[in-house]
């Protein structure tokens, strides 16, 4: 499989050998397993690399017998500790481990936040740098083919930015990669580690979602579609989120007598997962949703962007109460700018956003100029 260089790595080795453990969440198949063993490479013989999804990795996970891992540790500088989330208390065995022998660098990967951050945080305060991996940005996958194209880019529209997906050939291995991802990864942990009562509820739940993307959701509409409740809804929201599946984006608003402040929108953290869901055959030429993709792609490329900075900023949207609206707001501290996305047409700032923020800056994103801003 072709490799790809991660912008993530420039930020994780300036920090190893620094006292702190190395966290590194993100949903399965984005490459977090590719990356870790790739930083210890460096290091040859003194790195290693454990699957702790394997029984006689896990046996040596022992909570309060920090010297249990002394096997695996031995003679190295650095560890990676791979599907970190399998282990019972793993934060509280890697915080003693880490008090004892604090000169081994342990790098823990995992790919579910909601399971391994929780795990690791309250144990770990102080102790570790978190850092998350999200599927290949378009900035990536361009430094790798600098022969990408219009053509290229609808593929990624398409068929969205897992490594594997876009390492595949051809259209056969694309829609077999992302079909797979799909419906064997990326609920797996939710599945495992949460208890669904009804995992068709669910999975409807997101295909309902994947048709109302760059639309303002109804928690009660939902609700009443579904047959369950606002709370059972907001909790698999909850848990989408938290296992990088998707994003829920608020509205922006400093007068809220004009502007619409409470709602809310869905996006896929890769578009190739939406369309999954719902059709992943169809080519952009022919498909009626390519404006909507074509904005969940941007707000995604925008996510990881903002991924890789210690403060990213926040991403909203903006509408008025007479219908006036910006898709994608980033708001970082008192700068705020404002991009609207539309598929080939050239978009105008709002007269009334104008008035009310006239030091935000407006960029009109379409597919010619999206790299521009990625």
């Amino acid at each position: 499989m072709k490799m790809f260089k991660r912008d993530l790595e420039e930020k994780i080795t300036p920090v190893l050998f620094k006292g702190k453990l190395v966290v590194i969440l993100g949903p399965r198949q984005s490459g977090k397993t590719t990356l870790a063993k790739k930083i210890i490479n460096e290091y040859g013989e003194g790195g290693e690399y454990y699957d702790c999804q394997l029984a006689d990795v896990r046996a040596h996970f022992v909570l309060g017998e920090p010297d249990k891992l002394l096997p695996l540790t031995k003679r190295k500088k650095i560890v990676v500790f791979d599907e970190a989330q399998t282990i019972q208390n793993i934060g509280s065995i890697l915080k003693a481990y880490h008090d004892t022998y604090p000169e081994i660098q342990i790098i823990a990967t995992g790919s579910s936040s909601f399971d391994l951050a929780n795990k690791i945080k309250e144990p770990m305060t102080g102790r570790a740098y978190e850092f998350t991996l999200l599927p290949l940005s378009l900035n990536e996958v361009t430094s790798a083919y600098p022969d990408f194209c219009e053509a290229d880019l609808f593929n990624v529209m398409q068929f969205g930015l897992y490594p594997a997906v876009i390492a595949s050939e051809t259209i056969e291995e694309k829609l077999f990669s992302i079909r797979n991802i799909a419906t064997n990864y990326l609920y797996k942990d939710i599945f495992v580690f949460e208890a669904i009562r009804n995992p068709k509820i669910f999975e409807d739940l997101l295909k309902m979602l994947a048709l109302q993307i760059g639309s303002t959701v109804s928690i009660n509409k939902l609700s009443q579609g579904l047959g369950i409740t606002r709370a059972t809804v907001n909790r698999y929201l909850r848990l989408l989120e938290q296992s990088f599946i998707i994003k829920r984006i608020y509205s922006f608003s400093n007068n809220p007598r004009n502007e619409i402040k409470k709602g809310f929108k869905i996006f896929f953290l890769d578009i190739g997962v939406r369309n999954a869901l719902v059709d992943i055959a169809s080519p952009m030429s022919k498909r009626d949703d390519k404006g909507a993709i074509f904005e969940n792609l941007f707000v995604g490329e925008r996510m990881k962007k903002g991924s890789l900075e210690i403060f990213p900023p926040e991403i909203m949207f903006w509408r008025t109460r007479t219908g006036q609206e910006i898709d994608v707001i980033e708001k970082s501290g008192p700068n705020v700018s404002a991009f609207e996305c539309k598929w080939k047409d050239v978009a105008s700032v709002p007269k009334q956003f104008l008035k009310a923020y006239p030091n935000a800056t407006f960029a009109p994103v379409n597919i010619n100029n999206i790299l521009s801003y990625v």
